[in-house]
C-alpha cells in the first residue's frame, strides 16, 4: 500500500457497530444548537430547561454568560396570548400581493408567525437598535396579563413603552443581549433549512453579537462578516474617523446553504458539462483549525470507484462502502500533520454526488474528492466599499420619497438588495423584524423589478413614538411604524407610475393591469389582545381557593357573553387560523351546501379547513360531519353542548377543533 493511500485511512476508526448515540446527538445539535457549548458538547442543564425548567438551578455555567440569559431563553419559547388584526385602511393593493407589514412588538409577532411560517423564510435581514447608550431596547412586556403593556398599546397615538439602556446601567450589555437573544432564538424557527440571516451592527456589540449568534445558530454556521462603508467621510470616534459598520452572515444549516453569485469576471474554464464551464477545487477545508476535533460532522469517508469514469477524467463516488472501491478521507496537512475535514457536511454532499462533487486522481496518483467551481469568485467579497452602501445614500432615498429627512440613519436599500441577491431566489420570503423606515420592503421590490422575481417580504415594526420635535412628527408620522407603512406605499406608487409612463398600453386592460400590479402592495396587520381573554383573570390572594374559582367562572361567563354579542368576525377568524398554523394570506369561501349554519372554507395554499363562527351548531351540521370526516372543522367551543362536542370528536378525531 502506498504512503499516499495510507493517508486516506481514518486513524480514529474502530471496528464497531454504528454509533447511534453520536448520530442522535448530531440530529439534536442540528435542531437546537443553543443546547450545546461552544466546543460542541451537550449542555445538560440547557436540555433540562427544555424538559423541566423547575429542575435546574438558575446559575449558568461558564460560557458566554450575562445577567438574565436563562429568562430570555424561556421568554423566547413561551406562548403569547396576543393576536394579529388586519388593517384594511392602511393596506395597499392587498389582493395583488402577499407582502406583510405588521405593527407590534416583534417578539410577540415572531411567536405568532412561528407556527404558520415555520421553516418558510429564506432570508432574514435585521438592523437592530445599536447599543450606544442613547438608543432604546425593546421591553418584553407583551403578555396579555401585563396590564400596562396593553394600556399603552391601545393609546391612540403614543404606541408602546420602551426602556432606556444607558451606559450607567450595570446591565448595559445584558439588557441588549437579552433583547436580541430571545428574538434570534424564535426567528431561527422561521428559517428554512437552507435559510440565512444578515445582521447589521456597529462596534459596540459586534463581538457580543458574534458570540450570541454562535450559540443560537451554531459556530459552524458562521459564514463571515461584511465590512460596510457606511460613512465614507468618517465620523469622530475617539482617535479614529469611523467609516464603517458590519453585517454578520450566518446560515441555519451550512450543509444546505445556497448562495447566488453576483460578481462575474471573465475566466477560462478547463472543463464543461450541460450547465457550462467549470474548474475544480479540493473539497477539503484548507483551514487547519477545522479538524475532526472541532468539526466532527465534517469528517467522514467518501468511496471512489476507480473503474468507472464520469465526464471523461473523473471517477464515480459514493458515501457507502463497496467492494474494490477506495476509501478517501480529507488529506492531512503537510505543514503540521493535522487531519483536515471536508467543507461540506454529509447531507449536503449526498445531494451533489457525481454532480457538483466528483472523484479525481492527481498527478501523484492519489485519489481526491473535488468540487466544481463555476465562478471566478465563489462568494461575494466581504468588503462592501461602494458609496451606494452608505447611510447618506439611505437618507437620500428617504428625502426623495418624502421630500424631507424624517428618519435618522436609515440603511440604504441597495445594501439589503445585495443581501437579497446573495441569498434568495425569485419566489422566496424575506423577513425583517426591526423594519425601521421599511428599507427592506423597498429593497425586495427593487430586486424583483430587476430580475422579474416575486419575492415576498414580512416587515415587523414596533409602534414606537417619534420625537415631538422631529420632522417626522411635524409631518404627521407619530409612530415609526407609520413611516414604515408610508414609505412602502410611496415605493409602490413610484414603481407603478414609472411602469405606466414607460409602457402605458400595458395598463389598458384590467387583466394586463393586474399582471403589472402583481407583488406591488402589502397587507397591514396590528398586534392586539386575544379575542379569548380568559388569561386576564388574576386570583385575589385575600380570597379562598373556592371563592377564586367561582370568580373565575363568573369572569369566563361574562367574557363569553360579551364575545358572543360583540366579537368582530374577521378579527376572530384571523386569530383562530393563525393559531392553527395558517399563513396570513388565507382566503375564505362560503360553502353554499350548508343551509343551517354558515360554513367557510379557509385556505392559505398549503392547508385548508372548514370554519364556523355561529353561536349554535345545528343538528343537521353535526350529522354531516359525523359522516364526512375528510376535512378539518373548527368551531367555537361555546357553540356546542357536551353531546354535540363528543359526537364530533368521536367521529372526526384530531380533525375537529373546538376553539
Amino acid at each position: 500500500m502506498s504512503k499516499e493511500k495510507e493517508t486516506t485511512e481514518n486513524p480514529m476508526e474502530k471496528v464497531q457497530s454504528h454509533d447511534w448515540n453520536k448520530e442522535r446527538l448530531e440530529q439534536l445539535k442540528q435542531l437546537m444548537p443553543d443546547l450545546f457549548t461552544n466546543d460542541g458538547a451537550l449542555n445538560i442543564n440547557e436540555l433540562k430547561k427544555v424538559v423541566d425548567p423547575k429542575s435546574v438551578n438558575e446559575t449558568e455555567r461558564y460560557e458566554f454568560r450575562w445577567f438574565g440569559k436563562s429568562n430570555a431563553k424561556r421568554e423566547a419559547f413561551t406562548p403569547t396570548d396576543a393576536t394579529l388584526v388586519y388593517d384594511e385602511a392602511r393596506s395597499v393593493n392587498p389582493t395583488e400581493s402577499e407582502n406583510l407589514i405588521i405593527e407590534g412588538e416583534n417578539l410577540a409577532v415572531l411567536k405568532l408567525l412561528s407556527n404558520s411560517y415555520r421553516e418558510q423564510v429564506k432570508c432574514i435581514y435585521i438592523d437592530p437598535p445599536y447599543n450606544t447608550g442613547n438608543d432604546f431596547v425593546y421591553s418584553d412586556k407583551f403578555n396579555q396579563g401585563k396590564k400596562e403593556y396593553w394600556e399603552d398599546a391601545e393609546m391612540t397615538e403614543n404606541g408602546f413603552k420602551i426602556d432606556s439602556n444607558t451606559e450607567t446601567d450595570g446591565r448595559f450589555h445584558s439588557n441588549w443581549l437579552n433583547m436580541m437573544y430571545s428574538r434570534l432564538l424564535i426567528s431561527r424557527q422561521l428559517l428554512r433549512e437552507d435559510g440565512v440571516i444578515f445582521i447589521s451592527i456597529d462596534d459596540n456589540e459586534v463581538h457580543h453579537l458574534r458570540k450570541l449568534c454562535d450559540e443560537v445558530f451554531g459556530e459552524e454556521n458562521f459564514q463571515g462578516i461584511f465590512v460596510v462603508n457606511s460613512s465614507p467621510s468618517g465620523i469622530d470616534y475617539g482617535h479614529m474617523a469611523k467609516t464603517n459598520d458590519y453585517a454578520l452572515f450566518y446560515s441555519k444549516n451550512t450543509d444546505y446553504t445556497e448562495t447566488y453569485f453576483i460578481e462575474e469576471l471573465e475566466k477560462k474554464f478547463t472543463y464543461s458539462d450541460e450547465i457550462g464551464g467549470y474548474n475544480i477545487a479540493p473539497l477539503y477545508n484548507g483551514n487547519v483549525a477545522f479538524n475532526p476535533d472541532t468539526r466532527p460532522n465534517l469528517f467522514y469517508p467518501f468511496y471512489l470507484n476507480p473503474d468507472k469514469n464520469i465526464e471523461g477524467k473523473f471517477f464515480e463516488i459514493g458515501l457507502e462502502p463497496k467492494k474494490d472501491w477506495v476509501k478517501v478521507f480529507p488529506v492531512i496537512s503537510k505543514k503540521d500533520g493535522i487531519q483536515r475535514v471536508w467543507r461540506w457536511g454529509k447531507k449536503k454532499a449526498a445531494l451533489h454526488l457525481n454532480k457538483e462533487i466528483l472523484g479525481y486522481k492527481n498527478t501523484s496518483g492519489a485519489y481526491r474528492i473535488v468540487q466544481k467551481n463555476r465562478h471566478s469568485s465563489k462568494m461575494v467579497r466581504s468588503l462592501l466599499l461602494e458609496n451606494t452602501y452608505s447611510s447618506r445614500n439611505g437618507t437620500n432615498e428617504i428625502q426623495e420619497l418624502f421630500g424631507k429627512k424624517i428618519f435618522s440613519y436609515p440603511k440604504p436599500s441597495d445594501l439589503i438588495k445585495t443581501f437579497a441577491q446573495i441569498s434568495s431566489d425569485k419566489e422566496d420570503i424575506i423577513l425583517d423584524f426591526f423594519a425601521g423606515s421599511g428599507a427592506t420592503g423597498q429593497a425586495v421590490l427593487k430586486q424583483n423589478q430587476e430580475d422579474g422575481g416575486n419575492r415576498k417580504y414580512i416587515l415587523v415594526q414596533l409602534p414606537e413614538t417619534t420625537d415631538e420635535k422631529s420632522e417626522a412628527y411635524k409631518a404627521g408620522y407619530k409612530k415609526i411604524s407609520d413611516i414604515t407603512i408610508e414609505r412602502n406605499k410611496r415605493v409602490v406608487e413610484k414603481i407603478i407610475k414609472e411602469k405606466k409612463e414607460a409602457q402605458p398600453d400595458l395598463f389598458s386592460k384590467k387583466e394586463d393591469e393586474q399582471n403589472q400590479l402583481k407583488g406591488l402592495g402589502f397587507k397591514v396587520f396590528k398586534l392586539k389582545k386575544s379575542n379569548f381573554p380568559r388569561v386576564e383573570y388574576a386570583p385575589d390572594p385575600e380570597k379562598s381557593e373556592e371563592e377564586n374559582i367561582e370568580l373565575l367562572k363568573k369572569y369566563i361567563r361574562d367574557k363569553e357573553a360579551q364575545l358572543v354579542t360583540a366579537f368582530n368576525r374577521d378579527e376572530l377568524i384571523t386569530e383562530i387560523l393563525i393559531k392553527n398554523g395558517f399563513k396570513l394570506n388565507y382566503i375564505l369561501a362560503k360553502q353554499e351546501a350548508f343551509k343551517k349554519n354558515e360554513i367557510l372554507l379557509a385556505s392559505d395554499g398549503d392547508k385548508e379547513t372548514l370554519v364556523c363562527l355561529d353561536i349554535t351548531i345545528e343538528d343537521e351540521t353535526i350529522e354531516y360531519f359525523k359522516t364526512h370526516i375528510d376535512q378539518k372543522f373548527i368551531v367555537l367551543e361555546r357553540a356546542l353542548d357536551t353531546t354535540k362536542k363528543w359526537n364530533l370528536k368521536h367521529a372526526m378525531g384530531d380533525k375537529f377543533n373546538a376553539f
